[in-house]
């Protein structure tokens, strides 16, 4: 009788069983959840630990349970530790221990510098496990934020194809008549003026004026097929190296380059709340399998006591004690679902289809966490480097002060001079209108114009306020960089950190889930009583939900870190 409810127990208890998920923690190898452009590399020689936890365990084909089928007396003398980890059956304790020491002996290597591309979002199925690149790649393809911000650089384009417009060709034209009074005459005139990039302009132009003009406007008057003319405006001083013009167009075209960092900024925010996103969803995952388990746990041993309070071994409150508890595990489970679907929803905000639809990824598509890897203490000065030549913010800024000394060579160029040269010439055609024909040899004036104020307080106004924004700037170039420098220090000290909890996590869920297990079978043997299995099994779960905390807490630093490294980016 013993052996039977032992084994009927064991066959219970198992992972798989009625066709659910497990969950598996310490996690196997999954390929489809490595995280994207960080590469963890992980310490030579050091293997992971996947030994522990049967509360967490995610194997629909467990070769514990395949174990159980083909051998149940076996099974009913193992623990339900072992029975429900894939990976125990072929480690032994003292092998885990050592890969457990090997693990912490090298726990500080890992590299988040290399830069990967994003790949497309492949097409996902209702069976199939949503994979983190998944996620990013739909951030990259179809967040809609993100897709806003791409079109600042539709609007920096315009603004820079708007100050290309001082350099258009501009046409002119006239028709001034005075049909009555004593000097009666008609003067129409068109001509054309092309802004040149070296300051100055260059115009031709036709005219033509018939009738009687006044004395003092006889200039007015052209022969009688008219007039043509043409001429070039050349800066002498003010306007040669730089104007007004030319200014506006290349601060348009620093507008235009401050598009792209501003984007990477949007970019690199949208994927780090992503990653918490998908990372919450899996740890809600995780925890409403622990919740699940240890149900199973408590109702199979509902009807084990039932038997044994009809067969007159224990007393009733033993088994109305544990239909209690029964009730306080479903209630847990109800919690942790509704808390999954939630993290869910929320997660489809950037999980998207090819049409910018959200997905709502179902439990059958969580697919639990990948390896968590250790960190690399000596790569973090290569990655404050990295993180310097590739933070945006320090690219903004340098963008800007560029920007700012055009504004300070155009104020130096207002204290010059303006010294213009204008040459010109023009020829009348068709019969002479006077006798003196004095309008039909060919014409051609040179001339020199100069205006300057004397104290040209405008323009030393303006250099010495540009002279402070220029030290504005590389006070704030200075500071941004130490800031970076830190947060990439800040964000290693916090990955470091989680994965030294995920390890001392990992080894306090062994040690539960041993004296779990332990304690069910001194119960078994009469050895125990409902209310130590109870609580061991309680240590059990809550050394299980700090592991997944922990290696939420790891992935979510790792984001961070990617976010502090500022490795995502879109091409132009």
């Amino acid at each position: 009788m013993s052996n039977f409810c032992r084994i009927t127990i064991v066959l219970l208890l198992l992972p798989g069983c009625a066709g659910s998920r497990n969950v598996r923690l310490p996690l196997a190898e999954n390929a489809s959840t490595k995280e994207h452009a960080p590469t963890i590399r992980p310490a030579a020689d050091t293997e992971e630990d996947t030994s522990s936890t049967a509360v967490v365990s995610r194997s629909e084909n467990s070769p514990a349970l395949q174990a159980a089928n083909t051998n149940s007396d076996a099974a009913a003398e193992s623990s339900v530790t072992e029975m429900e980890n894939p990976a125990a059956s072929d480690n032994t304790a003292a092998e885990n221990e050592s890969d457990s020491d090997d693990a912490k002996s090298k726990m500080m290597l890992v590299s988040l510098n290399s830069q990967e591309e994003t790949p497309a979002p492949p097409a996902t199925t209702n069976d199939e496990d949503v994979a983190f690149d998944q996620v990013l790649a739909s951030v990259y393809s179809s967040y809609p934020l993100l897709q806003s911000a791409l079109y600042s650089r539709n609007i920096a384009l315009g603004q820079q194809i708007g100050a290309s417009g001082a350099f258009d060709t501009k046409l002119k034209g006239a028709s001034e008549n005075g049909p009555q009074g004593f000097y009666e005459n008609y003067r129409q005139s068109l001509g054309i003026v092309q802004p040149t990039y070296w300051g100055g302009e260059v115009f031709a132009g036709y005219r033509i004026g018939r009738g009687d003009f006044q004395p003092w406007y006889l200039e007015r008057q052209t022969n009688d097929a008219g007039e043509f003319k043409a001429g070039v405006q050349v800066p002498l001083a003010r306007n040669r190296n730089i104007d007004a013009r030319r200014a506006e167009l290349w601060k348009a075209g620093y507008e235009r380059s401050m598009a792209e960092p501003d984007i990477q900024a949007q970019l690199i925010g949208y994927v780090q709340d992503a990653s918490y996103g998908y990372w919450d969803w899996v740890a809600a995952g995780e925890y409403n399998q622990i919740a699940k388990r240890v149900l199973v746990l408590a109702e199979a041993r509902t009807t084990r006591i039932e038997s044994q309070v009809n067969a007159g071994l224990v007393d009733p409150p033993e088994l109305t004690d544990n239909l209690r508890l029964v009730a306080i595990r479903k209630a847990k489970a109800a919690d942790t679902r509704r808390k999954m679907e939630q993290t869910a929803a929320k997660l489809s905000v950037y999980l998207r289809d090819g049409s910018g639809k959200p997905i709502v990824p179902t439990e059958e598509q969580l697919p639990g966490f990948p390896d968590p890897s250790p960190v690399d203490e000596l790569q973090l000065d290569q990655d404050i480097q990295m993180a310097l030549s590739n933070r945006p913010e320090l690219r903004m800024l340098d963008l800007l002060r560029q920007q700012t000394q055009i504004d300070y060579r155009e104020a130096t160029n207002q204290l010059q001079p303006e010294l213009n040269a204008v040459v010109w010439g023009s020829q009348d055609i068709g019969e002479p209108t006077s006798s003196k024909r004095d309008k039909s040899p060919y014409e051609s004036e040179a001339s020199v114009y100069l205006d300057v104020p004397m104290q040209r307080r405008k323009a030393r106004g303006k250099m010495t306020e540009l002279q402070g924004k220029l030290a504005q700037l590389s006070a704030k170039q200075r500071i941004t960089a130490d800031k970076i420098s830190i947060d990439v220090q800040m964000a290693h000290a916090a990955l470091t950190s989680a994965w030294d909890q995920v390890v001392s996590s990992q080894e306090s869920l062994k040690h539960a889930e041993d004296l779990a297990a332990r304690e069910r079978t001194n119960q078994e043997k009469g050895a125990s009583d409902l209310l130590k299995v109870t609580l061991r099994e309680q240590y059990a779960v809550e050394s299980a939900e700090k592991y997944v905390d922990a290696l939420k807490l790891y992935f979510e630093s790792r984001a961070d870190y990617r976010a502090a490294m500022a490795l995502d980016q879109i091409g132009r």
